[in-house]
């Protein structure tokens, strides 16, 4: 269990990312007006372990090891104290709605049990005074037709990790062993699209080695109601694959920069803008806030725009931390040095980590705040803009891809709407 008085994630976070850690003033914040938003967002990890092995995991294969030091399932204690801290914080917050996303690891690695034993822990807390929407996100080589049942008679959906629809896009994705989960996963997503009341879509990183076309059409054909395309998480000091960025000082607004990762959600969202309408289509939610931002709308997701992050982990030991794409910037970069023992949510809040995220136009690199764009592409994800000794407080390594992205968004969407 982590303990209030240590102190050594305090030191660690202010050697490799001084801002927001050591130069973000949260208090003169505060004394200025700067109001936190809620948690609204609980990301409860279930299970601490995997039964797949792929090497571009970010938990298992990046800088973080701290999943070797937690309970490999989370213990009954650690449900219910965490089940109150979130009633309490939801209470207090006068929230009519809080989301809980049942997380891992694998998240059914000890069966549907654990899962929907947490689920019923909040749903209790909460005693019908604040709306839960519950979702188990699985690579879905454990999914069973009795698994869907029991998950379906406990109100939590399910969404699925994929790499796209085919056997050949999923061959990183495979167990211990070497041997593919494919054929596992596929049986799930048969399941899944014939319980469409139950099924919460697909997640899938994007690799420009893949062909949009192959990677979008066979991931539709899998009858998803929704679809995240994410950009693999990656940072300055952690390029992605195929990208050599160079530094961030570097970065200038309509750089002539090669653009892989822009070039192929640019051809995914013409697949899916220009699908006939009577084609059913899944929700690319990248897309429809880029769409929804582009016409004045805030954003619902933390990758683009400039809405605050309302998201918090809690791990199977009851350790409060960040969300998971901050493990590759460095070994505990998700620490807060809270629990759900010790601390209430609340208390998550004040930490520079999250402020940081909270603070909108503000919390961006100056050049992010002059970008023509910058409103759109909110900086991208947080964690991609990690640079090793300086932080957070940096264009995305992706700067150039988003622009490309936005800027084509914008193109198609001004061929429609008329203008003023």
């Amino acid at each position: 269990m982590h303990s209030a008085d240590d102190h050594s994630w305090i030191s660690r976070h202010r050697e490799f990312a001084p801002w927001p850690y050591a130069d973000l003033d949260v208090r003169g914040l505060r004394q200025a007006g700067h109001q936190p938003f809620p948690f609204r967002q609980f990301v409860l990890k279930v299970h601490s372990r995997c039964n797949l092995g792929c090497q571009y995991c970010i938990i298992y294969q990046g800088q973080d090891g701290s999943w070797r030091d937690r309970p490999v399932r989370v213990p009954a204690d650690v449900m219910a104290q965490t089940a109150q801290r979130i009633a309490q914080h939801a209470v207090t917050h006068d929230l009519a709605e809080v989301r809980i996303d049942l997380h891992g690891g694998e998240p059914l690695l000890s069966g549907a049990e654990t899962a929907l034993a947490y689920a019923d822990a909040v749903r209790a807390a909460l005693a019908g005074r604040i709306s839960l929407v519950a979702t188990v996100q699985t690579n879905g080589t454990l999914i069973t037709e009795r698994t869907l049942d029991r998950l379906a008679d406990a109100g939590i959906r399910v969404g699925l990790s994929l790499d796209g629809g085919t056997a050949a896009l999923n061959h990183r994705r495979v167990d211990h062993a070497g041997r593919p989960a494919w054929p596992m996963a596929a049986r799930a997503a048969r399941l899944l699209a014939n319980r469409p009341d139950l099924y919460g879509g697909i997640l899938c990183a994007i690799d420009i080695t893949s062909d949009p076309k192959e990677v979008y059409s066979s991931l539709t054909a899998l009858c998803p109601p929704s679809l995240d395309l994410l950009l693999p998480h990656a940072n300055w000091s952690s390029p992605p694959p195929g990208l050599t960025p160079g530094s961030p000082e570097a970065v200038h607004t309509g750089q002539a920069a090669p653009t892989p990762y822009g070039d192929w959600l640019a051809a995914a969202f013409d697949l899916w803008w220009d699908a006939a309408p009577d084609d059913q289509q899944p929700r690319v939610r990248l897309f429809v806030e880029i769409l929804a931002l582009l016409l004045g709308a805030p954003s619902a997701i933390e990758s683009v725009g400039l809405s605050p992050i309302c998201a918090v982990v809690v791990e199977t030991d009851g350790a409060m931390e960040q969300i998971d794409s901050l493990r590759l910037a460095y070994d505990r970069a998700t620490a807060t040095g809270l629990d759900v023992f010790g601390n209430s949510f609340d208390e998550a809040l004040d930490l520079p980590g999250v402020v940081a995220r909270q603070l909108g136009l503000e919390g961006l690199a100056d050049k992010c705040q002059a970008c023509p764009v910058g409103r759109v592409c909110g900086g991208g994800n947080y964690g991609h803009r990690f640079h090793r000794g300086t932080g957070f407080r940096h264009p995305s390594v992706y700067c150039a891809d988003l622009e490309r992205l936005v800027r084509h968004v914008a193109m198609r969407l001004d061929d429609v709407v008329p203008q003023v």
